[in-house]
This record gives C-alpha cells, sequence and structure tokens, in this order.
C-alpha cells in the first residue's frame, strides 16, 4: 500500500524544507516558510503555516494530530528547539518554544511567548502574549501559570518519553510504502 503525499505549498518564494528521517503524514499541510529538522514527524491534519513569517524547528520534534502552527505577519515568527512534542490540537502562534519542552494536548502558545526548556504545558492551558515561562517548571491554567517544578524524573518520564515515543511510531510508517 502506498499513502499519499502531505500537502507541501511552495509560497512568495520559499518552498519548506525538511530534514533527514522525517515523517510527514498524508494530510499533513506544510506551507511557505518552513524549516523542519531531522528525525521529526507531522501527524495527521497538522498545519504548519509558514506563508506570513517564517517557522522553525529543530530536530526530533513531533507535531501531533490537528495541531496548528501559525504566525504574525512582520510581527511574530515560531522558533522551536529540540525534543520538543506539541500536543494534538494546540496551537502555537508566533512563540518561542525551547529544548525539550512538552506542550500540552488542546492548549495555546500566544505571539511573543517564550517557553523555556524543560517546561510542560499542561492540556488547555493559555500561555498568553510576551510571557516568558520559567524553565524547569509545570505551567497549567488559563491563563497559564507555574504550579509546580519540574522533576528531572518528571522530565524523563513525559517529556523524553513522549519525544522517544513518536520517533518510534514514526518508524512504524516506513513499512507501508515498502
Amino acid at each position: 500500500m502506498t499513502m499519499q503525499k502531505p500537502l507541501i505549498i511552495p509560497l512568495r518564494g520559499h518552498t519548506p524544507k525538511i530534514g533527514k528521517n522525517c515523517f510527514i503524514a498524508p494530510n499533513a499541510t506544510i506551507i511557505g516558510d518552513v524549516e523542519i529538522g531531522d528525525n521529526c514527524s507531522i501527524w495527521f491534519g497538522a498545519v504548519l503555516r509558514g506563508d506570513v513569517n517564517s517557522i522553525h524547528i529543530g530536530n526530533n520534534c513531533n507535531i501531533q494530530d490537528g495541531a496548528v502552527l501559525h504566525t504574525t505577519f512582520e510581527r511574530s515568527t515560531i522558533e522551536m528547539g529540540n525534543n520538543v512534542s506539541v500536543g494534538h490540537n494546540a496551537t502555537i502562534h508566533g512563540a518561542v518554544i525551547k529544548d525539550d519542552v512538552l506542550i500540552g494536548m488542546g492548549s495555546t502558545v500566544l505571539d511573543n511567548a517564550v517557553v523555556e526548556s524543560n517546561v510542560i504545558v499542561a492540556a488547555n492551558a493559555l500561555i498568553t502574549s510576551g510571557t516568558q515561562t520559567e524553565p524547569n517548571s509545570i505551567y497549567a491554567g488559563v491563563p497559564a501559570k507555574k504550579i509546580k517544578e519540574l522533576s528531572p524524573e518528571k522530565k524523563a518520564d513525559t517529556i523524553t518519553r513522549i519525544a522517544d515515543n513518536y520517533h518510534l511510531y514514526a518508524s512504524w510508517y516506513d513499512e507501508i510504502d515498502k
């Protein structure tokens, strides 16, 4: 069985760049000024709209089903570090997401926010525009507030485990096109 191809659209002189060993789901959409690192996965129904400004994604990241990444024209970009998991139906709009971060399912990170390294943003949380989180923390609520420190054990059991699992899940799809 051969899978259909994802929708990858060059726009305004920018063609999306996708690193090595990436899985892009057949109905994912990637438009314009988007750069994706190595060993990433972009899942079913995810939309990365680099039509009005740039989106840069590091290595070993996963953008899960239904997530939307977008920016603001001439005002904000997305800069994402390594080992980031963006949960199902999450929205990131013009923010900086540093290394080793979990953006929980259904959560929203707005323009010019900075999510520091080793942070969990809980499901359905709202990181408002201009917010800068503290590293090694867990944020929850609307608007999101720091609820506790992130222990090394919790980081390993959540952030690292999820990123590793999504790399494994993506490898299962390699078998389909062979």
